[in-house]
């Protein structure tokens, strides 16, 4: 909460823009800087300091709320609570849907959806709250250069095709979803850090990353001294001010996920395995690498990064035709699964008789996650001594 607007804080119009041309323009920037530091960009008294220094304070400590105060807010405005995703049993299972105020994560090997989820998700969100929407903006930041204003249009005119029957809805609903490339860790993050007044402005309803793993992977690799640690602390960062943006605005953020290959002697290997062949074998979760050892694919990021997302949905591969989403992760939700296809519309479950839902669970963090192996059949051992070590 420390990245707070100054402007939010309850400073004055006049003093913000003062603080703003030393650089000074969040919570923390302030709360930096020395007692006679805040006197001398300030020009004010000790006095006047100490009461600004009171105010800056009081907005950045979270403020305590009673249980009552969470379920009233709730039973008030629904739609401030979730955001449905239009998968009835999904959203069933989920109480509604993508939780508001928190941070939910989609991971799995490329091609299993995960751009198309989030793209449909953003499409949801536009939607007036009388169809399930939260009518809003969306900001989604694309580090891998995968979004797709086609397959947006081609979502909204058959998922929902009355009302996108009119060229007007058809203009209105993609001017509200605000496309960002960011392709380094330092773009990100700053883009991150300025998305605020954004929020405001634009009356955004959600949040997307696609994805968050693009970006630390090609920078951070974990075999050089030093690079794990750093690697960590910016993932930290980053789910910081995500969580403030969600819990502030009570909004969902979503974001995207890579895999690894986990083996028996704690490392984890860089792999997102997919051949372009219709053809393939699927990883039942746990294979062997060159020495014998048991190894089987995860999420990426290993096991601190797991624990700064409120939900991880897995999504992964049965068929050439089926999907499985997996709840491996939520405060509200059992360990579940369902499966699914991908059509014109977006994601589409298959049939109740096809989804199980399990009393326990296991470790998120290590979760096994069912790839396309065709590529690995031949010589598994060339590749998994081919990627870039990476330990959890």
């Amino acid at each position: 909460m420390a990245g707070k607007k100054l402007r939010r804080a309850g400073f004055p119009q006049d003093l913000c823009e003062r603080l703003s041309r030393h650089q000074i323009t969040t919570c923390q920037d302030f709360l930096c800087l020395s007692l006679l530091e805040q006197m001398k960009v300030t020009g004010q008294s000790y006095q006047t300091v100490q009461k600004l220094l009171h105010t800056v304070s009081q907005s950045c400590a979270p403020r305590m709320q009673t249980v009552y105060e969470m379920k009233m807010k709730k039973a008030i405005d629904p739609t401030s609570a979730f955001l449905p995703t239009t998968l009835e049993d999904l959203d069933k299972i989920l109480h509604g849907g993508i939780a508001c105020g928190s941070l939910t994560e989609l991971t799995g090997p490329s091609g299993c959806g995960k751009t198309q989820f989030c793209i449909m998700l953003s499409l949801l969100t536009t939607l007036p709250s009388s169809m399930g929407g939260l009518d809003g903006a969306v900001i989604y930041i694309d580090t891998e250069s995968a979004f797709s204003a086609e397959r947006l249009i081609e979502m909204a005119q058959h998922r929902f095709p009355h009302y996108f029957a009119t060229k007007e809805k058809l203009i209105s609903m993609p001017s509200s979803i605000h496309v960002y490339r960011e392709l380094t860790c330092d773009s990100l993050l700053k883009r991150i850090k300025s998305l605020e007044e954004e929020i405001i402005s634009k009356n955004v309803k959600l949040v997307v990353i696609d994805s968050v793993a693009s970006v630390v992977r090609k920078e951070f690799d974990t075999k050089l001294q030093g690079n794990l640690l750093k690697r960590s602390n910016f993932l930290a960062r980053e789910a910081s001010i995500l969580k403030y943006l969600a819990e502030e605005f009570s909004i969902p953020v979503i974001l995207t996920n890579q895999v690894t290959t986990w083996l028996s002697d704690g490392l984890a290997v860089q792999a997102d395995p997919l051949s372009p062949a219709d053809d393939f074998s699927l990883s039942e979760g746990c294979s062997r690498n060159g020495d014998g050892e048991p190894s089987y694919v995860i999420a990426a990021l290993g096991n601190t990064w797991s624990h700064s997302v409120n939900t991880r949905l897995i999504l992964q591969y049965l068929d050439s035709q089926t999907r499985q989403l997996l709840i491996a992760k939520s405060p509200v939700a059992p360990f579940s699964s369902f499966q699914y296809r991908i059509e014109n519309s977006g994601l589409v479950l298959q049939d109740q008789k096809d989804q199980s839902y399990f009393g326990g669970g296991t470790n998120p963090a290590l979760q096994a996650i069912k790839v396309r192996m065709d590529a690995f059949n031949n010589e598994p051992e060339m590749a998994l001594s081919s990627f870039a070590g990476e330990t959890l």
